[in-house]
């Protein structure tokens, strides 16, 4: 497992960050690729690194890993949320503090012949990569977390559902999880399971369904859900989103087992309108958190 074109990566951030500098104060994004074992192929990656990253080389930041949604792909919250114009206004004013954010590819278009999904199915085992490959590899490449105190996870309908499954499975890795308008679980409005079982949308309507963060819930100890404690929690969702009940199921079972968390239903719908403006909240929230 190694990321490719590491001269050339090393030059990209030196011209844009000398770019940068003359200019304001500006992060930079970085285009990478990570060559998984796990996987058996190359995942693209979209790196923002915040100002100053490149004229401090000892100093450590904490890490947001931020995920797109079902057939986007590592580019979307840069090139349709605006992502990084959204964290350099933040971060310039103090709102947030200065972090790197990690945006992994988990998807494409073509359903029937391109992986969507974050976690484990058969063929394709994204979880194991997450945090086996990825997790490892961005915090010594890219100088980011080191400690649940310095990682916070997030995303957008598929990639919120992913980033709630991961901070309740993994709450010793996160210190927070900012969901939008997460996909929760199955259910007739998604269109059920597809007529093949073996395609590779059918084997991940199969893993939400089997993973559906209320079902996780349920099945939980009370060791368990006492970690969950550890994590601030935050999920957002427009009131035309038509993911909405699973957000409002998600806080009230969240609610019923006593887990602080914090519920958001804002004017908007299931687009990038909502989550460009959803994530001048994310950003904050999660700052808030790291230590």
């Amino acid at each position: 497992m190694k990321f490719l074109n590491t001269a050339k990566r090393f030059v990209a951030i030196c011209l844009v960050a000398l770019a940068c500098s003359q200019t304001s104060t500006a992060g930079v994004v970085i285009n990478d690729t990570l060559k998984s074992e796990i996987l058996n192929s190359e995942v693209p990656l979209c790196i923002y690194l915040p100002d100053g990253f490149h004229r401090n080389p000892q100093q450590t930041y904490p890490v947001l890993y931020l995920l797109h949604g079902l057939t986007d792909n590592e580019r979307a919250w840069v090139d349709k949320g605006q992502m990084n114009r959204v964290a350099d206004e933040l971060m310039a004013s103090g709102e947030a503090k200065q972090m790197v954010i990690v945006m992994p590819c988990a998807g494409g278009a073509d359903l029937r012949q391109v992986w969507n999904g974050y976690f484990n199915m058969e063929g394709w085992h994204y979880e194991d990569f997450f945090f086996k490959e990825l997790i490892p590899t961005i915090e010594k490449e890219y100088r980011a977390g080191g400690s649940r105190e310095q990682r916070a996870v997030a995303g957008l309908s598929m990639g919120g559902g992913g980033s709630v499954n991961y901070a309740l499975r993994y709450p010793d890795t996160f210190c927070a999880c900012y969901a939008m308008s997460a996909w929760l679980g199955m259910d007739q409005q998604l269109g059920g399971n597809p007529k093949d079982p073996k395609s590779k949308f059918s084997l991940l309507t199969k893993a939400v369904a089997e993973l559906g963060a209320v079902k996780l819930l349920e099945a939980m100890d009370k060791e368990e859900l006492k970690k969950l404690h550890t994590v601030a929690w935050f999920i957002d969702c427009g009131d035309d989103d038509f993911l909405l009940e699973q957000s409002e199921e998600l806080h009230m079972k969240m609610r019923h087992l006593r887990i602080p968390s914090q519920f958001r239903v804002r004017d908007g719908n299931h687009n990038w309108e909502y989550w460009h403006n959803a994530l001048r909240l994310c950003l904050p929230f999660v700052s808030r958190q790291f230590k």
